[in-house]
């Protein structure tokens, strides 16, 4: 596999364009997210995932499964609770929710391997502070501890399967009420008040966290940019406090959190700068190509994020775990 570009895009259908065609294979292209417009049914999707990769078999193709509300495949997919499930079930019985987080992981990554993508932006690590409508029950618990055990099971399972995962939205962004899609969060409180936040990305630090996304939030008694854009947050905190190794994705720079930079070229050179090793430009074909010749270089690091699509852990394996979170469903 070749060093990749750091931008991914996305697609706008079931099939793809002429212009997508030919935008797949610039050097600045790495990888492909793809959405519920994509999804048709099982057969479409997986003629979509092997037209991209006829045409650049190495690039990182990824979806946004988590289950619950945000899960892009549907039909012939096990629609996967929503992770505050398995923390209400931690509540009452414990050891059967860290039973069940690992199955949810293996059930995950297994079926999306099966079609040919090599991981989902999975599992979120923040913390459900009964604020945020954009995290909610995506978020496991309010417990920093408990939010640390069920995702580690989950991203256990994730591995079983042969899928590495990406953590979400460092450093937290369960505290805050607006939605970074639609606005520029704010979140005010002192290093020391976002500990807690950041105690589930520092536990799986070397622990099975192969990558994160960092959050389009300013938190300004720590820097004044957003998370994805600042170097203290990512270069100081994370790689050099925390000592993560992995990889790091912005969010989708085309989110509302990210427009404090207009220009998208600017947006994506801040996202870089500042530490990320893959940017998305998502829902905006014009800005891909207001970037797309750009030389952007090449990481290396990406390469890590491969899939073993095609990995066959045995089909007994995978109705053993459905059948463990058969009563989730």
């Amino acid at each position: 596999m070749k060093n990749l570009g750091p931008i991914m895009m996305d697609v706008s259908g079931l099939t793809l364009t002429e212009i997508e065609k030919t935008q797949l294979i610039k050097p600045g292209i790495g990888g492909v997210i793809l959405f519920s417009r994509n999804f048709e049914s099982m057969e479409q999707i997986k003629s979509l995932i092997k037209d991209i990769r006829q045409i650049n078999k190495d690039l990182l193709i990824a979806t946004d499964h988590e289950g619950g509300r945000v899960q892009r495949f549907k039909q012939g997919f096990t629609h996967l609770p929503a992770m505050a499930k398995l923390g209400e079930l931690y509540d009452q019985n414990p050891q059967q929710a860290i039973k069940k987080a690992f199955s949810c992981g293996f059930v995950l990554a297994y079926e999306l391997l099966d079609i040919g993508v090599d991981f989902s932006f999975a599992p979120v690590l923040d913390l459900d502070h009964g604020n945020s409508c954009v995290i909610g029950d995506r978020a496991f618990h309010s417990s920093p501890t408990v939010v640390v055990e069920l995702a580690g099971c989950l991203i256990q399972g994730m591995h079983q399967a042969g899928m590495k995962c990406v953590g979400k939205h460092f450093p937290g962004h369960g505290f805050v009420v607006a939605d970074s899609h639609l606005d520029l969060p704010i979140d005010n409180r002192s290093m020391d008040d976002l500990l807690p936040d950041i105690a589930p990305f520092k536990n799986l630090t070397n622990h099975g966290l192969d990558a994160l996304m960092p959050a389009h939030v300013v938190y300004p008694q720590v820097d004044d940019k957003p998370a994805g854009f600042s170097a203290k947050w990512i270069k100081d905190i994370l790689q050099g406090q925390l000592k993560f190794k992995g990889v790091i994705f912005s969010d989708d720079l085309s989110m509302q959190g990210a427009h404090f930079i207009e220009d998208i070229a600017d947006r994506v050179s801040a996202s870089l700068d500042s530490g990320c090793d893959m940017a998305l430009i998502c829902n905006h074909p014009e800005l891909v190509a207001q970037v797309i010749d750009k030389d952007w270089g090449v990481n290396a690091k990406l390469q890590l994020m491969q899939g073993f699509y095609g990995f066959k852990s045995d089909k007994i394996s995978h109705q053993q775990h459905l059948a463990i979170i058969r009563d989730l469903l």
